[in-house]
């Protein structure tokens, strides 16, 4: 059995489109979210799958992009446009949400570069 990973979802990703999550899905966020967090309770496992990528790796944090679905919807991970960005530290066995959000909550034409900068503003990280 793989590590299990202590989750965290900060302030900045509650504050903002988590909470068009619940608004939108009600019931069922609250279902997906226990999923989220279960998963990357063994984010080793996940990133084993093409549901996840790591974007960075500095100073032994590793930024992740991963996809997920909402409970209870037929939409699969991949083609729902949920991503949550999540920050990996493997010496402190933790991992930290940073954003959660679906493409449209992202205003511009190059979603990478729209949540990379949100990233770097509001946790001085560095997404290469």
């Amino acid at each position: 059995m793989q590590g299990n990973f202590s989750v965290m979802i900060e302030d900045f990703a509650e504050r903002h489109f988590i909470k068009s999550f619940q608004k939108k899905y009600q019931g069922k966020w609250d279902i997906t979210r226990l999923a989220i967090v279960a998963e990357l309770e063994r984010v080793d496992n996940l990133l084993l799958t093409d549901r996840a990528e790591t974007i960075s790796d500095v100073e032994g944090v590793q930024i992740i992009k991963t996809k997920f679905r909402i409970a209870g919807t037929k939409e699969s991970a991949k083609s729902s446009g949920n991503r949550c960005i999540v920050a990996l530290n493997k010496e402190k066995q933790s991992v930290s949400v940073l954003l959660v959000y679906t493409k449209t909550d992202l205003s511009s034409k190059n979603e990478t570069a729209e949540w990379k900068a949100i990233i770097k503003e509001e946790y001085q990280i560095i997404c290469s």
